[in-house]
């Protein structure tokens, strides 16, 4: 009725004090052109929003609205928000991280015979062509013996497992496995894997790679002198280097922990 007075001449105060509506409850109908200048507007926000968007994409809501008003684009937080998830820009929530039992310090033991300790970790790289792959070394703590280098591009808890027993079935079993807590060594599979072994899973405590010294030793050689010496165009490259690397390692290349004998010539010696 109020919008009808406003229609008939009336002003928008004596309208409202005449049907006993406050002023501030008044709205005006939409209009088409009021509705073409809404959807400008909005395309004007938009378009600042995803420029936004692309130079910082992982900001939030609250600090690409402050930034837009900062830029002196002055708009409503609600209007915002429903642009925002028009475009479903809203972020993914972060998976909490799974909480990991408390690990015990045990001190670096140096073991006196073979198969008392392996230690195993990961290392990454990238081809030429820009694809990240992944290799898991597996070293003898007693003689410093490369035992196993796996290469590909993703190394999931079942291959880990199928390494491991390749290599059992040519060493034997070690009484221990000294690891990192990385999600492939925290898995179920790797656990009941080393159960069924009779192997005893040691996990180093979290961000102390000193306590997974023998083959965080290996580590650094094996990325100065491999790794950041070639350039790979495909994985059966990084696997024959790999190959040609570890015979070397392990059959040619003196070790000064090993009276300068080599891991073969220690373990013959022995």
């Amino acid at each position: 009725m109020a919008q009808h007075a406003v229609a008939r001449g009336l002003s928008r105060r004596r309208a409202c004090a005449l049907v006993g509506l406050a002023r501030d409850s008044y709205a005006t109908p939409p209009g088409r052109g009021d509705q073409a200048q809404r959807q400008a507007a909005d395309a004007l926000v938009m378009d600042a929003l995803l420029a936004l968007v692309k130079r910082h994409a992982g900001w939030g809501f609250w600090k690409y609205y402050h930034r837009l008003r900062k830029d002196g684009l002055l708009l409503n937080h609600k209007r915002m928000w429903r642009l925002y998830q028009a475009q479903r820009l809203q972020l993914s929530k972060r998976r909490k991280k799974r909480r990991l039992p408390e690990r015990v310090r045990q001190p670096l033991a140096v073991p006196e015979s073979a198969n008392q300790c392996w230690s195993m970790d990961f290392m990454s790289d990238a081809l030429t062509d820009g694809r990240r792959f992944r290799t898991l070394n597996v070293v003898e703590d007693w003689n410093r013996e490369v035992l196993g280098i796996e290469v590909d591009f993703s190394l999931p808890a079942a291959r880990v497992v199928r390494l491991l027993q390749t290599l059992v079935e040519r060493h034997g079993p070690p009484e221990r496995l000294r690891v990192d807590n990385g999600p492939e060594f925290i898995s179920q599979a790797l656990q009941n894997w080393c159960g069924s072994q009779g192997i005893i899973l040691h996990w180093i405590q979290p961000a102390s790679p000193t306590q997974n010294a023998y083959v965080e030793r290996f580590n650094g050689s094996f990325r100065r002198e491999l790794l950041n010496g070639y350039l790979f165009a495909t994985l059966q490259q990084v696997r024959e280097h790999c190959r040609l690397w570890q015979y070397d390692y392990n059959h040619l290349r003196p070790h000064q922990a090993l009276h300068f004998m080599t891991p073969t010539e220690f373990r013959q010696a022995a």
